[in-house]
């Protein structure tokens, strides 16, 4: 009586499942990277020479989002705060800073008057630094090289 033979042991690294954990993970920061946009979202506007402001993308940047329809959003946190109650608020996140600029990202379609109302009560928290984030327009005479 002959005894079966065990087949020989295969040494090679099995990589599909490997596969299937990376693309898994993959899909999963697709779908969650949208998500983490730092603060409200709104329709800025658009201009030819905007400046980039690289601090306004920071973690702890002090961002006023307004709205359409002018709701006020204060970053970090993106926390919906009233106007009046923005100086307070602003000198509290200002008290430990170096960097005192506040970032104003408004919507292109938002009241002048709400957004005054902002820049008013930020003057009112002694903000001497302000950036108002827009977005470039895209030219398509300058990106062909004409």
């Amino acid at each position: 009586m002959k005894l079966a033979k065990a087949p020989p042991v295969v040494s090679d690294i099995n990589v599909t499942p490997m596969v299937d954990v990376m693309l898994v993970l993959l899909i999963i920061f697709m779908v969650i990277t949208p998500m983490l946009s730092k603060g409200v979202t709104v329709t800025m506007v658009k201009t030819h020479n905007p400046i980039k402001m690289q601090e306004a993308d920071k973690e702890d940047a002090i961002v006023v989002g307004i709205t359409r329809d002018g709701k006020v959003f204060l970053s970090p946190g993106n926390n919906l705060v009233q106007p009046d109650q923005l100086t307070g608020k602003v000198k509290d996140l200002q008290t430990s800073r170096t960097d005192k600029t506040v970032y104003l990202k408004a919507d292109a379609r938002a009241r002048f008057a709400g957004i005054t109302d902002v820049i008013d009560n930020l003057r009112s928290a002694q903000v001497d630094q302000l950036g108002l984030l827009t977005e470039e327009i895209k030219d398509p005479k300058k990106s062909s090289g004409l």
